[in-house]
C-alpha cells in the first residue's frame, strides 16, 4: 500500500501534495472521534498526534516572506486548528473534532478548485507551492481564505 501511495504521489503537482496533506489530517481526526466514541484513549492520541504533525509540517512549510496575507492567514488557521484539535482531544469531544474536520474541509476544497484551475491555466507557474506562500499568488490566496469560517480564526 505504501508503495503504491508512493507512486501516486511522484507525479503530484505541490498543490495536490498538500490537498493529500489535508485528506491525511481529515482521515486521522475521523480516527480520533472513532476511538473517542470508543474510549479508547491511546488510539485517540495517536490520532491526534499524526494529525497534529501534518499541521507542523504546513505551518512549517509556509513562507511568510514572500506569501503576504495569505500566508499569514493560513498561518492563523493552522494554530487556530492545532488548538481546536488539541481542544478536542482534552475534553474527548466528538462535537469538536467533527467541528475540526468541517473547518478543514472547507479550505482543502478551496485547495481543490486551485488545483482544478492550475490545471486549466497554460502558464502554471502562477500556482507555484513552493515559490508563493504554499502555493497561493495573491488572488488565489484570497480565495482560499474566504473559505476559512471565522469560527476558526476566532473561536474562544
Amino acid at each position: 500500500m505504501i508503495d503504491y501511495q508512493q507512486h501516486c504521489l511522484e507525479g503530484a503537482s505541490a498543490v495536490d501534495l498538500v490537498i493529500a496533506l489535508y485528506d491525511g489530517m481529515i482521515r486521522f481526526l475521523y480516527a480520533a472521534a472513532e476511538a473517542t466514541d470508543r474510549s479508547d484513549m491511546e488510539s485517540r492520541r495517536a490520532a491526534v498526534k499524526r494529525a497534529l504533525d501534518i499541521i507542523i509540517h504546513l505551518q512549517a512549510r509556509l513562507r511568510m516572506d514572500i506569501g503576504g496575507r495569505p500566508a499569514k492567514a493560513l498561518s492563523e488557521f493552522y494554530i487556530a486548528i492545532f488548538a481546536t484539535i488539541l481542544q478536542a482531544s482534552h475534553s474527548a469531544s466528538r462535537q469538536k473534532f467533527e467541528h475540526a474536520i468541517d473547518c478543514i474541509r472547507t479550505v482543502r476544497d478551496a485547495w481543490k478548485r486551485v488545483a482544478v484551475e492550475s490545471r486549466s491555466v497554460s502558464d502554471a507557474s502562477h500556482f507555484s507551492l513552493p515559490t508563493r506562500a504554499a502555493g497561493l499568488n495573491s488572488a488565489r490566496g484570497d480565495e482560499v481564505l474566504r473559505q476559512v469560517p471565522p469560527s476558526i480564526l476566532w473561536e474562544a
